[in-house]
Formats: C-alpha cells, structure tokens, sequence
C-alpha cells in the first residue's frame, strides 16, 4: 500500500511574535530543538516508519514566498519531497490538500494521504507512527480518520471531537460531531464528560476518497483545485499552481469543508477518530513552549544566553544578547535583535493585537526580522542611518545573487571569510579575505560563491535612497523577476 505523507504549511504563527514574522513563520523555525518545524515534520514519517507500507516522499504544499526556505530546510535533513506545490495566495487547508490529493494522483496512483501540519509538535514517534498504521488501515477501506487528543484540560484554543460508537475491533471511533473552540465553561464540560477530544487536525485518507468528498460538498473547490492543476506549470524544484485560477478558489478549511458534513450522511460516511496519546502540541503560543520546556527547579524555562536570580515558572529565550531576569514570575520574555517581547503568560492572549498595530502602522517588525532568509543565504541589517546602511551578507557555496543594478545607492564590499566572484560592468574577478571592492551607481553588478565554504562579507551601502525596491534585475537562476524588483531583495 503506498502512503503519501502531505504537509500542509499555512498560517503565519502571530501568537509566537517576535520570532514568528509574516515573511517567516513558525514552521520555519527551531522552536524545540536544533530542527526547524517543518524539518521534524519532514522526518516524522520518513522512510522505514511505517512497516508493510510504501512511505513515499513528502508532498508539501507552503505559499510561493516560502518557497526557497521550505526546500533548503527539507534538504539539510536530507528529504526530497515528492513535490512542492506552491500556492499563490492561502487558501486554508481545504484547497490545500485537494491540490495535493490531485498531485498524488497524476500517475495514476491512490496512495492514502497522512495530512500533517508543519508546525505541530509531537514528543512519542513511536507512539504516533503506531497510530498512524492503524488509520491507514482504516482508510484503505475508505474511512476518513482524524486523531484525537485526550483532553486534559479545558483549552479554549482547540477544537473538539466528540467521539461516538466502536468501530469493531479497530481501536478508533465514530465521530458524533466537530465542535469550534469553545468558551472556558463549555470547555469544561466537554472534559468533564469523558465524551470529547482535542481535535489534532491531522487527516487520514485515499486521495480519491477526499476528493469524491470534496466533489459532493464542495464541488467549487474541486473545480478551481482542478484548473489550477492543469495549468500548473514546473519551476525548478517546484510545482506553481495556476495563480488566476487558485485565486478563484474558495477558503475553507478540512473540517468545515467536508469532515463536519460527513457524520450527518449516514454510517457509511462517518469519519473515524483515533485516540492519539503522543506528546502532541500544535505549538500556538508561547505558553505552550513553556508547557512543553524541560524546567528548572523554579519551573522556569531557559533557551539562549540567560541569567536569572529569584525568577520563578517563566519562559525566557534570548536570540542575540545576554537577557537577565531579577525578581519575576509567570512571565514569558523573548529577545531578537529587532523586538523584544515581555508579557504575563496568562495575558498572552493579547500579544495578537500588538501584532495587528504593528501592521497597521506599517512597521517592518510585522513582516520580517533583521536577519533576512533569500535562496541565496541570507543578509543581516547590522546598522543604518541618514544615506547608508551596513549588511552582513552570507552567501551558499556554488549560490549566486541576481545580475542587478541601484538607481541611487553605490555599495561597498569587503570579503570577511571565503572567495566572492564579482562581476562589476564588464570585469569579472575574484575578491579573498580581507579584500575589497566598490560597486558604483547605476552599474550591473553580481556577486558569486564559488568555493566550497558559505562565503561572509560586509556590505556598506550609501545614497539618497536605500530601499530594497531599487533593485533592477537583468538575470537570476532563481527565476525571480527580471524587471523591477520592487518590494524585493537582493
């Protein structure tokens, strides 16, 4: 039986504000470990995971912009997905996993479907990929499975299962009905009852079998999925849905879509929930990172450069400079080196309008950190004032920047660590440690790492103007714009 692992990388992680930005959500980041999100989601059910089963590659569905960080990270844990589909736009979880069903099933194939999102956090493998056998199980059969979490506590950030009948001798059970996050009171109750689990928002089922569902509840989406499918076009190690017609889809989520209509249309169709007891976390906030943390004897939670004296049952994580805490409790402390985040962990609920006045007043502390993430490496902005601005830039062994011109600034280079290749105008020549070079105004210019080793210089910008819309490219293997670069980087 071929089983098609489907990882779903949406949303942008507000609640996990200063480290999660638009321009690089949570997924992307290494919140639990030295692996990235979507990197332990990658390797959760890579080859030799499940016995008697043909695992397949990953397909991975993320929004264009995330592109090039998305396949990086799967290539430093070594996966090679299956395919990356590329969204134009989100559409929520829906449209997502109809792309991918329409994807696994280009050659013909059924394979089942295990539907991950790219941020959850699960701490018991074993645990999980022993559930996720049983569902496969199920869904070869045609079943829809979802996993529950057994409920603990009254969380009003999660949706609920209520569970129904036995289904034989499976282990899993009838879904009587999906509940939205509910209030504190209702949430009790439900926990109370013994009757509900949290809903996981992972899915098992046959490609086919989703999208025969999707064609009887949501036939719009279908159509739309289908014609962006077809005029889908490859880019390098990327599938690009059609964006006009990926546009006109509908949002909608799984559960809205087709999982809370199914149980209202007779046994057949009633999905199956199995209880899933594995460390699970969606990972949503930072409370939940201080839930999830080893603790000190204070109960407190530590990640970077800290020092503490009378703290007590506090998440702290520093990401750039030494953070000391005298005298505190119960509150959660985050430093980068653009934003620093303090609040009460009961309070962190508000952390999201914080985000939204951010965006509102247009501050870039809203969309990206200081340190900027391109498929070429990355570049820090380590200072700036009136007419310039100084950049750390690294750049990948064999990378290359887009053949480029600035309207209004000039740029100076300095090689700290490796060789660059410089193309200047018409001279093209290689630059070593401790070298330099200046690149005037207006003129076509490109930067190379040729060696083996990630190359680092420092970047000296001046001009009128310093914005990284003063960008024209003539030429980039990445297959950004050649024209005008605005809103664009390096």
């Amino acid at each position: 039986m071929k089983v098609q692992p489907v990882i779903l990388c949406g949303g942008s992680g507000t609640r996990l504000w200063p480290l999660s930005r638009e321009q690089h959500p949570k997924q992307l980041l290494a919140l639990l470990g030295k692996q990235t999100m979507l990197q332990t989601t990658a390797r959760r059910l890579e080859s030799g995971a499940l016995a008697e089963a043909d695992l397949l590659q990953p397909l991975v569905v993320v929004n264009e912009e995330y592109r090039f960080a998305t396949a990086e990270q799967l290539r430093q844990v070594g996966i090679t997905a299956a395919a990356i589909l590329l969204e134009p736009e989100g559409r929520n979880t829906a449209p997502a996993l109809t792309a991918a069903a329409l994807a696994a099933m280009q050659d013909g194939d059924d394979p089942v479907l295990v539907v991950m999102p790219a941020d959850h956090e699960i701490v018991k493998l074993a645990a999980f990929r022993g559930v996720v056998a049983k569902a496969v199980q199920l869904a070869e059969h045609g079943r829809l499975v979802t996993f529950g979490i057994p409920a603990s506590s009254p969380e009003v950030g999660y949706g609920y299962i209520q569970r129904g009948q036995a289904i034989g001798g499976t282990g899993a059970e009838s879904i009587t009905r999906f509940v939205e996050k509910p209030d504190l009171q209702t949430a009790q109750g439900y926990v109370d009852s013994g009757e509900y689990y949290w809903n996981s928002g992972l899915f098992v089922m046959r490609a086919s079998v989703w999208l025969a569902q999707v064609e009887h509840f949501r036939p719009d989406i279908l159509r739309a999925c289908r014609t962006a499918m077809a005029a889908a076009k490859r880019d390098k190690d990327f599938l690009r849905l059609d964006k006009e017609a990926f546009l006109a889809c509908p949002s909608d989520s799984i559960d809205y879509a087709v999982m809370e209509k199914l149980g209202r249309n007779g046994s057949a169709d009633v999905p199956a929930v199995l209880p899933l007891d594995a460390g699970w976390s969606d990972v949503g906030a930072w409370g939940a990172l201080w839930e999830l943390g080893d603790k000190d004897t204070d109960g407190n939670v530590f990640a970077g450069d800290v020092m503490a004296e009378a703290t007590h049952n506090s998440f702290v994580r520093a990401e750039s400079r030494l953070v000391a805490c005298v005298g505190i409790s119960d509150v959660v402390v985050v430093e980068t080196p653009d934003a620093v985040l303090v609040a009460k962990r009961d309070q962190l609920h508000l952390l999201k309008k914080i985000v939204a006045t951010l965006k509102a007043k247009g501050r870039k502390e809203s969309d990206a950190h200081r340190k900027v993430h391109r498929p070429w490496g990355c570049y820090d902005s380590v200072d700036a004032g009136e007419r310039f601005q100084v950049k750390r830039i690294i750049v990948n062994p064999g990378a290359s920047l887009s053949q480029q011109m600035h309207h209004h600034r000039a740029e100076h280079w300095i090689v700290v660590v490796g060789t660059a290749r410089v193309t200047c105008g018409e001279k093209t020549f290689l630059l070593s440690e401790n070298e330099s070079t200046y690149i005037p105004l207006g003129t076509q210019h490109r930067l190379e790492n040729p060696g083996k080793v990630p190359l680092e210089l420092i970047e000296v910008q001046s001009g009128s103007y310093l914005g990284e819309d003063d960008i024209v490219r003539f030429d980039d293997v990445y297959g950004r714009d050649t024209a005008s670069a605005a809103g664009k980087t390096t």
